[in-house]
């Protein structure tokens, strides 16, 4: 038997399950680290639009590999892996035509799915993990999943080399669009956020100008930081008053990335969209090459543990880091499971 986190509609628990065991073309982890997203606290809260509970939560999560099956080739017992959590069909349009993170039949480990991360032991489909590169902590590679989303958006959006930049919203998922953007070579970069820790925080990450989200000049302060109205706006909040103040921003000839996962509908200024020629563009998950530059910003020292993980709690304090992940004031939050973390980092 083994521990594994289910998320109910009475609260988040620790329970005792079988020990799972590796398909020919599975692997089994045993987890080190496993973060808690934004996406977590909002399924838990009944408030996420695709995860229905209970669920079996867990998709940032860093493991030792313990077992493989039968047909698995280039992966070894004790390599340090990530897991890349999208569980595509590989048959339908998407997936075919290069687009496996939007396919039609998708799953989603640790979103749904009958297995996630917080449990000590888990198997996966081999070719849905990443070795971790040697010398990366499984802390540092905690943060590959949750920055290859940011990565995956700042390609999507066309890129963003030389373009001045706005980032709604300072939270995880908004710091780490500055650092992608940053690192994919932003002119200019603007964050608002309602907080005054997540502004000077983002100010201390890179950015180059931080205002209030709710000033009633907004638009002409950013556009005052700038020089210019926006190539890029970054939506990383995704709620009506945010999208309404995207379009605006990028007027006129601008994209909006909607990256934060929408609560619900929102209604879009049409009129405004065509007339301005504003490109309104989704942008969900990531694919393998957003994961190889994820690692790449990491290794290069772009994105720290130390300065993006700001709490850490066992398995056994699980609803402690669901509250304190949803208080607001952290970064990110994750779950350890202390022996396994320590013999990881010690052969690091």
């Amino acid at each position: 038997m083994m521990k594994r986190v289910v998320v109910r509609p009475e609260g988040i628990v620790l329970t005792d399950v079988p020990k799972p065991a590796p398909e020919a073309h599975e692997i089994l982890v045993e987890t080190t680290v496993t973060g808690v997203c934004g996406s977590d606290t909002h399924a838990a809260a009944g408030h996420h639009p695709f995860v229905p509970l209970p669920y079996n939560p867990g998709h940032e999560v860093v493991g030792i590999v313990r077992e493989v099956g039968g047909s698995v080739s280039g992966i070894s017992v004790g390599d340090h892996v990530t897991v890349e959590p999208t569980l595509p069909c590989w048959t339908c349009k998407m997936c075919t035509t290069g687009r496996s993170n939007i396919c039609e039949n998708l799953r989603f480990f640790g979103c749904g799915y009958d297995q996630g991360g917080m449990a000590d032991f888990f198997t996966i489909p081999a070719n849905r993990v990443h070795v971790i590169p040697a010398g990366m902590t499984d802390l540092q590679a905690a943060l590959i999943e949750p920055l290859s989303t940011p990565v995956h958006a700042v390609r999507l959006s066309g890129g963003v080399e030389g373009k001045a930049v706005v980032i709604i919203g300072a939270g995880t998922i908004g710091l780490l669009v500055l650092a992608a953007a940053r690192h994919a070579g932003a002119r200019k970069i603007v964050v608002t956020d309602m907080l005054p820790s997540k502004r000077e925080r983002a100010l201390r990450l890179g950015a180059d100008a931080v205002l209030e989200a709710d000033r009633p000049d907004l638009v002409q302060a950013v556009r005052t930081e700038l020089g210019e109205s926006a190539d890029v706006v970054f939506d990383c909040v995704s709620i009506q008053s945010t999208i309404d103040l995207s379009v605006k921003l990028a007027s006129k000839g601008g994209t909006v990335m909607v990256v934060g996962v929408p609560a619900k509908p929102v209604t879009v200024a049409l009129p405004e969209l065509q007339d301005l020629q504003v490109r309104l563009q989704g942008s969900a998950t990531y694919m393998p090459e957003d994961y190889e530059e994820a690692i790449n910003i990491i290794q290069a020292g772009s994105v720290t543990a130390e300065d993006f993980i700001t709490s850490q709690f066992s398995f056994d304090n699980v609803a402690e880091a669901f509250r304190a992940s949803a208080a607001g004031e952290e970064v990110k939050v994750v779950l350890t499971r202390t022996e396994a973390l320590a013999g990881a980092n010690a052969g690091a």
